[in-house]
């Protein structure tokens, strides 16, 4: 009787500890990271990249390429994030590596950027159309009109003007078809770039980088001494840090600039430091002008600066301490610029939606009026993107 009521005992205990173990292992399940909630997202409100956020037509769009390319690297947690890229590339590019709405004589460095998706695809599937396509690409920037110093025209329709934004749309391109085809000259053409552009638009009291500089010093925005234009673009320069850290990831350890492009990123990174915000710890539209009437904390730059900083760090570009800068500058990042919608998905709110310089039929002058005045986007690929980016870097 005694042994009956041992065993009894011991099958209450061992079921309780059963329903224990299971209860504890379901409350601490852990969450699900901001790069897959902001993917989720981005896919649930468009089931197809090309027309996300209200598109009303597919393009071949630096935009839409680089939000396809952050979700792409989700590819090894699951495969339909490859898919949502991949799908929107076979969309455009047909068997014999036509690209459609892609016109290589416009000379737009934009243009170059979705190639980079191209080599990804080229790599996982061996498919030539993808080859077929990036040789466009190649022989545009063989091509493409350069400043009397070497600097790739940010386009066609702006002669002499190097815009910090087109290092980020031509030169990660350029190195990684350099490595992949063994192509080494391209890595010297990316290098020079990188260089020449840091010297052209530096203000060396500051360390920042002016958004643009023309060689002719004949737009009305130029500087008529220096060529520079008047302010510093929160998302200029992060287009800039983003395309070293990306550039380096493809050229030699031995390469002769190696080392010079490091110290430009270190320089860089440190000065972006020193116009954080210490309140909110994200970055102002207009870097250096703080809460001045009109500047507001800005999204997509905030996103390009941790993602540069957290792979720079992990890459050992950068000082340690960076990593975890850029852990704290992404949690700041959610608390300013993420908001939660009524269907549960997140919203990034604060992106500015587009700036440039002269053109027409508006002439945008460079002013800070002009930078704190352009339209205010949420979820804004361009923001977007670089969240994911960051979101990975950061493991968050």
């Amino acid at each position: 009787m005694k042994y009956l009521a041992y065993l009894f005992l011991f099958i209450v205990f061992t079921a309780c500890s059963s329903g224990s173990s299971k209860q504890k292992t379901e409350t601490t399940e852990l969450p699900t990271k901001w790069s897959i909630k902001m993917a989720d997202a981005v896919m649930s409100r468009s089931d197809s990249l090309g027309y996300y956020n209200g598109r009303t037509r597919r393009g071949w769009s630096y935009d839409v390429a680089l939000l396809g390319m952050a979700i792409d690297k989700l590819g090894n947690i699951d495969p339909k994030y490859s898919a949502y890229m991949k799908t929107d590339i076979d969309a455009m590019v047909d068997e014999n590596g036509n690209v459609a709405r892609y016109d290589s004589t416009k000379f737009n460095i934009d243009y170059v950027n979705p190639a980079k998706n191209l080599l990804i695809l080229w790599k996982k599937t061996g498919d030539e159309k993808y080859k077929k396509a990036l040789g466009q690409f190649v022989r545009q920037m063989e091509n493409h009109p350069k400043t009397k110093t070497g600097g790739y025209w940010h386009k066609k329709i702006y002669p002499w003007q190097i815009w910090l934004d087109g290092v980020y749309m031509g030169m990660p391109f350029l190195a990684e078809y350099a490595k992949d085809f063994n192509d080494p000259r391209w890595f010297d053409v990316a290098t020079h770039e990188i260089i020449l552009v840091h010297e052209k638009t530096l203000d060396p009291a500051t360390g920042l980088l002016y958004h643009a500089w023309d060689e002719s010093k004949e737009q009305k925005w130029a500087n008529p001494e220096t060529g520079q234009s008047p302010h510093f673009w929160s998302r200029a320069m992060g287009w800039y840090v983003m395309a070293i850290v990306d550039v380096l990831d493809y050229l030699p350890e031995d390469h002769k600039d190696r080392a010079e492009i490091i110290k430009i990123l270190q320089e860089t990174c440190d000065a972006l430091l020193k116009v954080r915000d210490p309140k909110s710890g994200a970055w102002y539209q207009v870097l250096d002008q703080g809460d001045r009437e009109g500047n507001y904390l800005e999204g997509s730059g905030t996103a390009m600066y941790i993602y540069a900083f957290a792979k720079g760090a992990k890459k050992g570009y950068l000082d340690p301490k960076y990593k975890e800068i850029a852990a704290d500058a992404f949690d700041d990042m959610v608390k300013t610029f993420i908001v939660t919608g009524d269907d549960g998905l997140p919203s990034m709110v604060n992106i500015c939606g587009s700036c440039g310089l002269g053109g027409s039929p508006t002439y945008r002058d460079g002013s800070y009026e002009y930078y704190t005045t352009e339209k205010i986007n949420t979820n804004d690929t361009k923001g977007v993107a670089p969240f994911i980016l960051a979101a990975i870097e950061t493991d968050k």
